[in-house]
């Protein structure tokens, strides 16, 4: 069977892009040029355009031209997975910068989440998640002592909080809720994010053996990141 023309073309871009010829806000040759390389009508280059614009491999903007995508990268919702795994499964480098961890006192918010009496002492960690050396995840945790009582103690540029508690505190049952959000000036900053884009924020609550051992805030750029799900 014939190769269509228009995939023809898809696939030229594909090729080049897949190559490292044309990079993440490289622009590509407009309708015009494509539709003279390849002797074709402006209006099939247009649904090799159009479709890879769909397909969230380019990004057009009117009056400026076609430009590379940044990719958008993937967390599942069913399995509690790492984000370093989640990072290798897709073929990439991760690594980690621990911004902040250590003791700290639950307000009133965070006792009532963590199921604790004001005042109690837990712990607290922020941690940049990086892929490609793109920041893609700023994690903002809090933790039960009486789940992971070395929780403090561990270097998290080399496992995750998630992978320590997972195996100091066996996971029970999970609770979890997404929503879009405007970040605060830090996040925006640490994530490297454009003055109006807004974050897709997972909340996330555990238990291990009855107790809640874990809340956390997990801050993700919304133009570099998606969630997906299977049932």
């Amino acid at each position: 069977m014939t190769t269509p023309i228009y995939q023809e073309i898809k696939d030229f871009i594909l090729a080049r892009i897949h190559a490292g010829e044309w990079a993440e806000g490289d622009q590509v040759p407009s309708e015009n040029e494509l539709a003279r390389e390849f002797n074709v009508a402006r209006m099939t280059v247009n649904r090799a355009l159009r479709e890879l614009t769909a397909e969230q491999v380019l990004t057009r903007t009117r009056g400026s031209g076609t430009y590379v995508a940044s990719p958008k990268y993937e967390s599942t919702l069913v399995a509690i997975r790492s984000i370093s795994d989640e990072v290798a499964a897709r073929g990439h480098g991760y690594r980690a910068q621990v911004l902040q961890v250590g003791a700290a006192i639950a307000d009133t918010k965070l006792a009532d989440e963590l199921q604790l009496d004001t005042g109690s002492p837990i712990f607290h960690s922020r941690v940049l998640h990086f892929e490609n050396d793109t920041p893609v995840q700023l994690e903002e945790r809090w933790v039960n002592p009486a789940c992971a009582p070395e929780y403090a103690l561990q270097d998290f540029t080399t496992t995750t909080p998630n992978q320590y508690l997972t195996r100091v505190a066996p996971l029970q049952r999970v609770e979890y809720r997404i929503e879009a959000a405007m970040p605060d000036a830090e996040t925006r900053k640490r994530l490297t994010m454009d003055e109006r884009e807004p974050c897709l924020m997972l909340h996330r609550r555990t238990w291990s053996q009855g107790l809640v051992a874990s809340v956390a805030n997990l801050w993700h750029p919304g133009s570099r990141y998606r969630f997906t799900g299977h049932f």
